[in-house]
């Protein structure tokens, strides 16, 4: 007998699936701000498994992208592949551990009402309040496996860096471990100046949405993030393409807050593992696709700075008929033999 919790099938007996939010007191921002209560949602499957020292043995953290929450893993297509009974990531057996970031999904962010007033941010702040919810809120003193995609990978990095003894294994899925630059560094500049440039937008006290800016962020979005194969595919006349385009744009305008993007995108301004990389102790399977635009294979960056990280992997996976872009973080079908491979070779 199975019951379908959020979207994928788990066992009704094993595997309790928990959601709340957690709240650090006094939080302090690397800007120098400070949060009296700073919330942060997560929703968690499984139950943690310690060993006789009172070690977490089993505990898996998965983080989100930018704009995304935890929320974005628990479908057919992520959770049906990797949570299910037998899976690699079989939730039965494993303590999963979704959590949204700060800014982002149902944690507190700046449209809960301080909007431009809200802390500034980054990648830092966001890992170190994950690690306070884990430490603090889960009382989860070690992870298996922390595994991100897009941001998500970025934070994996820093994870391994921040806390070098936390966690068994990291699969970074869809990034750089360099500075932003280049043409990732224009493009998320140009959502937050399109969104900042909309008259409607007022310095965030905006009384109607900046329709415009928010549509101009959505067309860079679009163009980025996804496969031009597979847009062509899917979409093979202009009638087609114009009817997804305003479909996208609708679906955009209702689920985005400016502010919350502004936030978002600005956040990853300070992000630059490079320095360290070498620091690293947890075994690392570094996972990128050759059609993701936003971080392109052509750059030769992966490759290169993976030959830092000693227990590290990289793996290109080839443009497919599966392959989606930057998406193809979220296709576990395409790469779970990788981590399989990456829990195998970090087991204890």
């Amino acid at each position: 007998m199975f019951a379908v919790v959020c979207g994928f099938p788990v066992s009704a007996q094993e595997v309790p699936q928990s959601e709340g939010d957690y709240v650090a007191h006094d939080f302090h921002f690397r800007s120098g701000e400070t949060l009296p209560e700073m919330r942060l949602h997560y929703a968690t499957y499984g139950k943690p498994v310690t060993d006789a020292s009172g070690r977490v043995t089993n505990a898996v953290m998965i983080l989100h992208g930018t704009t995304g929450s935890g929320r974005q893993f628990v479908t057919g297509q992520f959770a049906g592949v990797l949570f299910g009974p037998g899976e690699l990531l079989d939730a039965s057996r494993y303590y999963i551990i979704l959590p949204d970031g700060i800014g982002h999904g149902k944690s507190l962010k700046p449209s809960d009402g301080m909007r431009m007033k809200f802390p500034r941010y980054d990648y830092a702040d966001m890992v170190e309040a994950q690690h306070l919810l884990l430490t603090d809120g889960l009382k989860v003193n070690h992870l298996r496996l922390v595994m991100g995609t897009s941001m998500g990978c970025m934070h994996s990095f820093m994870w391994a860096e921040m806390y070098p003894d936390f966690m068994d294994a990291a699969m970074p899925l869809a990034c750089l471990p360099v500075e932003i630059a280049g043409r990732n560094r224009m493009w998320r500049k140009m959502i937050m100046d399109s969104i900042k440039n909309d008259p409607a937008w007022d310095r965030g006290n905006y009384t109607q949405p900046p329709g415009n800016g928010i549509e101009g962020a959505l067309n860079l979005f679009l163009i980025m993030a996804t496969s031009p194969l597979q847009l062509q595919k899917d979409y093979p006349t202009q009638r087609q393409a114009d009817d997804f385009l305003e479909q996208w744009w609708q679906r955009g305008l209702v689920r985005f807050e400016a502010n919350d993007m502004l936030y978002a995108f600005d956040a990853s301004r300070d992000y630059n593992p490079e320095p360290k990389l070498e620091e690293i102790k947890a075994h690392v399977m570094f996972v990128n696709s050759a059609d993701d635009q936003i971080n392109p294979p052509e750059l030769g960056i992966a490759q290169q700075e993976i030959k830092k990280v000693k227990n590290g992997k990289f793996v290109l996976l080839p443009i497919t008929d599966q392959t989606r872009g930057h998406g193809t973080h979220s296709l576990p079908a395409i790469w779970k033999q990788y981590l399989d491979e990456l829990l195998r070779e970090s087991q204890p």
